[in-house]
Parts: C-alpha cells; structure tokens; sequence
C-alpha cells in the first residue's frame, strides 16, 4: 500500500511540475492575467478539471512559480555576502551570479520582470514579499561587516534595498539584452550593474547620519 501511495504522489508531484513548466512556457509571450487554464492543461495533457488537484487557480501556481525563480537566487547571494573577502570581489561575483541565473532560467527572469508590477494581486504581493525576504537577509549579512559598526537598522535596510532592487534591475536588463542580441549588450549591462554597485559601496563607507536627514 505505501509503495502505491508513493508511486501517486511521484505521480502527481510530476504533473504538477508540468503544469508549472507548461505555464511557464506560455508565459514567455503573455502575462498570467490573460493566460487561461485550458491552455495550460492542453499543453500537459489532462482535463482542465484536473488542474485543481493541484492548484485552486492560475494565481496560485503563480505564486508557486515565483517561489521557483526567486529561491535559488537567495542562497547564492546570501552565500557571497557572507563572505569575508573585499567589497569589489563580492560585487563581481554578485553580478556573475545574477548573470550565470539570468541564463540558467531565462523564463522565469521573464516572469518576474512582467508580473511585479502585473495585473495578479496574489503574484504581485508573492514577489514583493520574497524580496523583502530577500533584503532582510542581504540586511543581516551587511550588518554582520565590519563597515557597518554604528549603523542604525532602517539605514542598513536602505542599504540592503538598494542593493536587492540594483540585482533585480540587473537581471531584466540582462535579459533584454540577450533577446535583442546586439553585441556587447549584454556586457555594457553587467559593466554597468558593477559601478553602481561601486557607487554604492563607496557611499556605504562614506555614510554619515546627518541630523536633518533623518
């Protein structure tokens, strides 16, 4: 009986990544609000009934994808700025690492650069809260240095935005430039994300609490 009972759940573990990777898919040329789920289900193979066994509606699998593009991304980021080494290091291998994600998964970058700001409530609030996750723990990480010995919470927060909204910036510029295909595109953008970084970094160490600011 347990062997059956895992057999299905592989089973529907399986159709329900399907339904992901077939939205997903879709989703390269449209935005969730006008995908419908006849599509989805046609495209995997099964009754659109089906489809409720494993999500109650496409907002929910939306969401499910936005765990899915934005959950590698933390632990590798987090992992770099845990690191002891200089700031310029870190930069680079920060912005390697959002290119290396920008071309393992092109179309969950796609994804997320449409539906931030898209027409699903649920998705939008889902990517919202994973990088407002994402900021604390780049928060943490950055309190933990050195540099910021002194530093007010709400100002190393700041700083922890900056930097999760330059990474974001970054990851849809990447991938503009490589559909476009212009050359050296792609490597103007990563020049680019670098000395903004820079220019942040450099601000991180100059930063004085100026009584009027705050």
């Amino acid at each position: 009986m347990s062997h059956t009972l895992g057999v299905r759940q592989a089973q529907k573990q399986k159709t329900r990544q399907a339904l992901l990777d077939a939205a997903l898919g879709l989703l390269a040329e449209q935005s969730l609000s006008s995908l419908g789920l006849r599509e989805v289900t046609r495209v995997v193979g099964i009754a659109p009934a089906a489809f409720y066994r494993h999500f109650k509606d496409l907002g929910e699998l939306g969401v499910a994808l936005v765990e899915e593009a934005l959950g590698s991304l933390h632990v590798m980021v987090r992992a770099i700025l845990a690191e002891q080494d200089g700031a310029e290091e870190r930069i680079d291998r920060t912005v390697a690492v959002v290119e290396r994600h920008v071309r393992a998964y092109p179309l969950h970058i796609r994804f997320i650069a449409r539906e931030r700001h898209g027409g699903v409530r649920a998705v939008r609030q889902a990517i919202a809260d994973e990088l407002d996750r994402f900021a604390e723990e780049v928060a943490a990480a950055l309190k933990s240095q050195p540099v910021s010995e002194g530093w007010r919470d709400d100002d190393v927060r700041m700083l922890a935005e900056l930097y999760v909204d330059r990474l974001v910036t970054t990851a849809a510029a990447l991938l503009d430039a490589d559909e476009d295909g212009a050359p050296g595109a792609a490597d103007q953008v990563v020049r680019t994300a670098r000395r903004q970084l820079r220019l942040i970094s450099i601000g991180r160490r100059h930063w004085q609490e100026e009584g009027d600011l705050s």
